[in-house]
């Protein structure tokens, strides 16, 4: 893919006094600039395309956010509170940006918001900021009356940025649509038994759709952290030229 060779990452590791531990930024080189990756909490990450800011799923507090640039774009992928928090949000200045959210999102944000949304469902895509966001399903296996995450409410996402596809989970399992993806170049993948999928699930969607980096992400479930580890063994062992990157998505205070 296009990324071995038009992508160098640097890891630098941010100091200061908010956490004892901070995630690391990762930043990749693009033809026409940089793309830097900021993990900030379970399933929330910022991404920065030369002065563009893109927020996805922001949530934790606002002291996560304090010295981060205003968003451009906010994505939300669901309505649940770990992507779709209120509280998070009034403490973010977003008076200049868009949200592109899944139908179910709008339905429950703020009036205030109402100019600024851009609803986005399963299928659906929008230019902006010379980007294009394509909304792609995210669900529960099998797809039963009373699952957490019935298809067609939340959105993963795939975000074209120049010539690099960013795939977003969102809360999903190995749906057949991820299976069937192509060409993506990095990929944030969730793994958190009961609510998403397991490791061996989440290691046998890789293989089959080969992104070029993968992080995994929103691996918090019901009985601690899922082993990131693990996963990244599975998929390496079968796959080397995959670049499974471990990030502390999970800060102490």
């Amino acid at each position: 893919m296009k990324i071995s060779s038009s992508f160098i990452a640097i890891i630098i590791f941010i100091s200061g006094n908010i956490f004892a531990q901070q995630p690391v930024l990762d930043i990749l080189k693009t033809s026409k600039g940089t793309l830097k990756i900021q993990p900030i909490l379970h399933g929330s990450l910022i991404l920065t395309h030369n002065n563009n800011t893109i927020f996805v799923d922001p949530y934790g507090g606002s002291i996560l956010y304090k010295n981060q640039k205003s968003p451009d774009i906010i994505l939300i992928t669901d309505i649940h509170g770990d992507h779709l928090d209120q509280k998070t949000l009034d403490s973010i200045n977003t008076s200049k940006c868009i949200f592109i959210v899944p139908q179910a999102v709008a339905d429950k944000l703020p009036k205030k918001y109402a100019s600024q949304i851009v609803i986005l469902n399963n299928g659906q895509g929008v230019h902006r900021m010379d980007y294009f966001i394509q909304a792609i399903p995210m669900y529960n296996l099998p797809e039963v009356a009373d699952s957490k995450h019935p298809k067609g409410r939340g959105n993963g996402y795939i975000l074209t940025i120049e010539n690099e596809r960013i795939y977003i989970s969102g809360d999903t399992e190995d749906i057949e649509e991820m299976r069937k993806l192509q060409n993506i170049d990095i990929a944030f993948l969730c793994m958190n038994l009961p609510f998403t999928m397991g490791i061996n699930q989440a290691a046998s969607a890789v293989l089959e759709f080969k992104p070029t980096i993968v992080y995994p992400y929103h691996y918090r479930g019901s009985n601690g952290f899922s082993d990131v580890a693990e996963f990244k063994k599975l998929v390496n062992s079968q796959n080397n030229t995959i670049d499974v990157r471990l990030r502390d998505w999970y800060p102490k205070k």
